[in-house]
């Protein structure tokens, strides 16, 4: 027993990686190993022998796992310590430069406007770009003969003739999530819908494709108070000014019933337009509670539950917010523009933190 002492205790010693370490712990101590087998024989000794030899074979065991265990601590600390030695940073140098990429606008106000919602118990949902007839129009209680239904505004998908399918379109507001949603979830129920829509328009102010973000509130006793609540904590979160007032004025939405426009105070001062003050009001979006017919085409009863419903557009926000005078320039791709109007990458949206930093 001294000899296998004297061996692995040496050889412990002198074990130069964790690698090394296993086979020996393996050989000595494992199952097949020669202290084990040691302890096989103890079957063929008498007692007396057995009483002698079992103590100090286990003894023998204790002091190699014992070694195994400081050499494998010895070892780690080396590696912590190399390793430590190569990854060091002087915090004397300068500081790294700003990241090349930037966030576009319309992808900071999305996540600005995800972060104001969630911290009112909105969810996020979102559905398919390509919609069918149904949700996109007969869903929202949108006649047949509305002029948003016509191919002037509307982008039709390519049927194959004599296909008599419901014709798909490119969906022309994100209002059919909020059906996709009732109909998963039912109600009680608290979304908003962010994404893109296609309309058949371009100009200064409009183009083909925009993103839009609509909101959702179903539950037993929500009124039009509740709407006026929710929109004037988001605005006053959103623009980073307390107080501002709201304007509500009817309107006629098919999908909605009241319906309202909404409008907030402004002014303009030397050419620049200000959020928050003075006498002017400018249209943000429109509103209103959700029509029965909507309710029961998305399965929810309209006797037991009713709601409010908004859409507003994000790159008109991004636009307002960040003094961008052209809705154009959003699609061009120009870096000139992205550098200048982009966000940092790191500029992570919170309420806490500062929308917009």
């Amino acid at each position: 027993m001294d000899d296998l002492r004297d061996k692995y205790i040496a050889a412990i010693a002198a074990a130069s990686d964790e690698a090394a370490l296993e086979e020996i712990r393996i050989a000595a101590v494992g199952k097949k190993g020669e202290v084990a087998l040691k302890m096989r024989e103890l079957g063929k000794m008498t007692p007396e022998e057995r009483q002698s030899v079992g103590p100090k074979l286990n003894a023998l065991k204790d002091e190699i796992n014992t070694a195994l265990t400081a050499k494998k601590s010895a070892l780690s600390d080396a590696a912590l310590d190399a390793r430590l030695a190569t990854e060091w940073l002087d915090v004397t140098l300068p500081s790294r430069g700003r990241p090349q990429g930037t966030v576009h606008p319309v992808s900071q106000v999305t996540e600005e406007i995800s972060a104001i919602f969630a911290n009112l118990g909105f969810a996020v949902a979102e559905g398919p770009q390509i919609e069918n007839d149904f949700y996109n129009f007969d869903a929202l209680n949108i006649p047949p003969h509305h002029p948003a239904r016509q191919e002037f505004d509307t982008f039709y998908m390519h049927r194959a003739e004599g296909d008599d399918r419901p014709p798909h379109v490119l969906r022309t507001h994100t209002s059919p999530v909020q059906i996709r949603a009732m109909e998963k979830s039912g109600a009680p129920i608290r979304v908003i819908a962010p994404g893109r829509v296609y309309r058949s328009d371009y100009d200064q102010t409009h183009t083909p494709m925009f993103h839009q973000v609509e909101g959702l509130a179903i539950g037993k006793d929500i009124s039009m108070a509740n709407l006026k609540w929710v929109l004037e904590e988001f605005f006053a979160a959103f623009f980073e000014i307390d107080g501002i007032k709201t304007r509500f004025r009817a309107s006629h939405f098919p999908f909605t019933e009241p319906s309202a426009e909404v409008d907030i105070q402004c002014s303009w001062v030397d050419g620049q337009l200000r959020i928050g003050e003075g006498d002017g009001w400018m249209e943000v979006l429109g509103s209103g509670m959700v029509h029965p017919k909507v309710l029961q085409a998305a399965g929810v009863d309209p006797d037991t539950w009713q709601g409010f419903a908004f859409g507003m557009g994000i790159d008109r926000l991004a636009m307002l917010k960040y003094g961008i005078p052209d809705l154009r320039a959003f699609f061009d791709s120009d870096l000139r523009w992205l550098r200048h109007y982009g966000f940092s990458c790191l500029n992570q949206p919170t309420l806490h933190g500062g929308l917009s930093r």
